[in-house]
């Protein structure tokens, strides 16, 4: 069966609308303030008592370079001493997350991400390891996950014998686009030169997984241009690719507004771009993931797809779907049995926490039963393009299409646009549904329906 969506114009305008991108359900705009440490304390002992394998995250928050696009919690600075303080707390904060689980569960997953985490100089990623690694069961790394983000400018390959020596094994490329008229738009200039050399260093230090991330939508943007960044980008044969959307939210990330919205691309011609590179990846050879994701066919995620056991979390698609998240560092979020954590997200709050012995979680939610069922029905949609309803009545002791009368009344007219095929047994994602899989997946999300009106919290779908 093809994994390829099929691209209708009229359908994706007619539903372009802004959501969320459920790397959580409940989404983050749910957390709460002034939420009870108890209850992520609690998960973490009933997580450590089954001895459940970990998902480590760290956030490292320094760029030395402000990207004018970006919507990340950063900060940015040229003075790399910035950093040595930063640590200072953060290895204190993994201190305590740490003292809440077992030290037989073992780690099967580290992400390090930012800001730009090689904003650290190879001697303090070693620090930050070797902190890791006296607090937590690494065991044997024959089956982990060990990735961290890249900027290009900023690694060598000193850099990347380092990191290799600590274990990594994946990386991420930032890349975004390989159009210089482009890249100054946005602040972000890197040569191609740079962008291979990091990929050649990869390939020749045996890193098994190479990812790289694209933008589309940004300023000076042209059909022709961004396919030809397309085309070079496959020449370089990426294990997996994203395309992510450019959400030009100006009010909300300041940075956004060195660019100027008159450089940005028509949304028809922003919708062509997607199109085109879509169709080209397919063409050369890429399985659709989902959700702007794309993946060579022999990839882990590839594989997971096909065999129903992908899963998706705040680090976009994953195969650690067993795993209790624990995100460490400045804004970070945790994901601990059914209880969502946020750290503070401003340095001062953060540092301030830890200083009072605390751990710096400033906001969270506690899933309950229909958040439970409803994260299920999504993830399976969103992950696998399918459901069966029987799946989720044995699971969770319901009747499907009474527990979601509302939610499958919905879909009627997305059936009747050929998005979705309804069954008495289930729900079948059609090729011209994948692209709009987040507008299917909204109508499974009770807090979106309350909250329709504020849909300027989230980015368009396409």
């Amino acid at each position: 069966m093809s994994t390829a969506p099929v691209w209708d114009t009229g359908l994706i305008k007619k539903y372009d609308l802004s959501g969320p991108r459920y790397t959580s359900y409940p989404t983050a705009v749910q957390f709460q303030e002034g939420f009870d440490l108890a209850h992520y304390e609690s998960s973490a002992w009933r997580s450590s008592a089954i001895n459940k394998p970990l998902s480590l995250y760290v956030h490292i928050p320094f760029c030395s370079h402000v990207c004018y696009y970006c919507a990340c919690n950063k900060i940015v600075t040229k003075h790399r001493s910035k950093a040595e303080e930063y640590l200072d707390y953060l290895f204190r904060e993994i201190d305590m997350q740490a003292s809440l689980f077992g030290r037989d569960q073992r780690v099967e997953q580290l992400h390090f991400g930012g800001g730009t985490p090689t904003f650290l100089s190879p001697d303090q990623i070693s620090a930050v390891m070797d902190k890791l690694r006296s607090v937590f069961n690494f065991g044997s790394q024959n089956h982990s996950d060990f990735s961290i983000e890249l900027d290009p400018r900023e690694v060598d390959w000193v850099m990347m014998s380092r990191l290799r020596d600590e274990g990594f094994n994946r990386i991420s490329i930032g890349v975004q686009d390989l159009d210089e008229k482009v890249q100054k738009a946005i602040n972000r200039v890197q040569p191609e030169e740079q962008v291979q050399s990091v990929l050649d260093a990869a390939r020749t230090m045996a890193f098994k997984s190479v990812h790289m991330d694209l933008i589309y939508g940004l300023p000076h943007q042209t059909v022709d241009g961004f396919m030809n960044t397309v085309n070079r980008v496959i020449e370089m044969a990426p294990d997996r690719l994203s395309l992510f959307n450019y959400a030009h939210l100006p009010h909300r990330f300041k940075p956004q507004r060195r660019i100027n919205e008159a450089d940005l691309p028509s949304p028809e011609e922003k919708l062509e771009i997607l199109h085109q590179a879509t169709e080209k990846l397919v063409e050369r050879g890429y399985v659709y993931i989902g959700m702007d994701h794309f993946a060579l066919p022999d990839d882990e995620l590839a594989i997971a797809q096909e065999t129903d056991t992908l899963h998706r979390n705040f680090q976009g698609y994953t195969t650690h779907s067993h795993c209790d998240l624990i995100a460490m560092g400045v804004s970070s979020i945790s994901k601990v049995g059914g209880v969502y954590a946020q750290n503070h997200v401003t340095m001062d709050s953060y540092q301030h926490s830890i200083d009072e012995g605390r751990l710096p979680i400033y906001r969270g939610l506690t899933m309950n039963r229909d958040d439970e069922i409803r994260q299920t029905v999504i993830n399976e949609l969103i992950c696998h393009f399918k459901l069966e309803f029987a799946d989720i009545e044995s699971r969770f002791d319901l009747s499907f299409r009474d527990y979601f009368a509302d939610a499958l009344e919905a879909l009627e007219p997305m059936a009747n646009d050929g998005l979705i095929a309804l069954s008495e047994k289930g729900i079948q994602v059609e090729p011209r549904g994948k692209m709009l899989i987040r507008n299917i997946c909204m109508q499974f999300d009770n807090y979106f329906k309350q909250q329709i009106q504020q849909q300027n919290l989230y980015s368009k779908v396409i």
